[in-house]
């Protein structure tokens, strides 16, 4: 199991009121800060993407690598603070929405991103889909999110958070629930544990044959309601003779097939019966 960090002493912001509308909640204990940038261990050549700096505390902890950061931030307000407190360093500051941003204007190479956050919970999911459409050039993303945000992206198939956020980011990294961060870790207390989690892109792709975009449709479908049996949430694409062919019985739910019986699903259906 992911062991939770050593804590250190918290220091409370003092300077920027936190905002519910970008779901600021600013980690801001210092033994926790610490064990996040050991476990991305950044070099000094390293592209640190950072979303969300929020008060720049991790910031300040990868900064000692000697590595240069670009970060993304909403809030015009803590731009200014991150500003002033990185005016010496390799630090390019983006006034953006994460989810608009297009991030191949960052990458240098081949996998050469390593992008790092804490993200609210409102835009986790939807900004992970989104950059796993950039994977060809990302090494590695570091995420501290909301830990039943992390138990759906390394849950295994059989597992009751194993569903549509599973297999799309499995399928093409490795997912690792790294440690577990109590709410006494930050400012405001979030109601919710929180969990750092590394997704890896590998480096090559797993039956490519197998397109995403069809892959992604098709476990929309599976999991739309995940009480249901297979017959009846694909009863209009595919019949059961074609799973029973594939080794797949009718009557099981999504949740207990494998991603390559999923990969096998997919690959009958064309793109137009979706």
């Amino acid at each position: 199991m992911p062991k939770t960090p050593k804590r250190g002493g918290a220091s409370r912001p003092k300077t920027h009121a936190p905002r519910k509308r970008f779901g600021q909640n600013f980690l801001n204990d210092q033994g926790v800060i610490a064990a996040i940038a050991r476990t991305i261990n950044p070099h000094p050549e390293d592209n640190v993407v950072e979303i969300g700096p929020g008060q720049g505390a991790l910031t300040d902890a990868l900064f000692e690598s000697g590595c240069a950061i670009k970060a993304i931030e909403i809030d015009r307000d803590l731009q200014s603070q991150l500003r002033v407190m990185f005016f010496n360093r390799d630090f390019t500051l983006f006034n953006y929405d994460a989810l608009k941003f297009d991030f191949n204007e960052l990458s240098n190479a081949d996998h050469d991103l390593r992008i790092v956050g804490n993200l609210p919970y409102n835009i986790s999911t939807p900004l992970i889909f989104k950059l796993l459409t950039h994977l060809p050039i990302i090494r590695d993303m570091h995420f501290m999110l909301q830990k039943e945000v992390v138990d759906r992206l390394a849950a295994s198939p059989g597992n009751k958070h194993w569903g549509r956020l599973s297999v799309m980011t499995q399928v093409d990294c490795d997912v690792e629930h790294l440690f577990d961060v109590p709410p006494e870790a930050f400012y405001p207390q979030p109601k919710v544990q929180s969990a750092i989690v590394r997704l890896m892109p590998r480096s090559s792709a797993h039956r490519p044959e197998c397109s995403r975009e069809q892959l992604g449709k098709l476990v929309q479908l599976a999991f739309a309601q995940r009480r249901k049996t297979l017959r009846n949430n694909l009863r209009s694409i595919i019949d059961d003779t074609t799973m029973q062919r594939l080794g797949i019985d009718p009557a099981c739910r999504a949740e207990t097939l494998t991603l390559d019986q999923l990969m096998d699903l997919s690959l009958e259906l064309s793109e137009a019966a979706i």
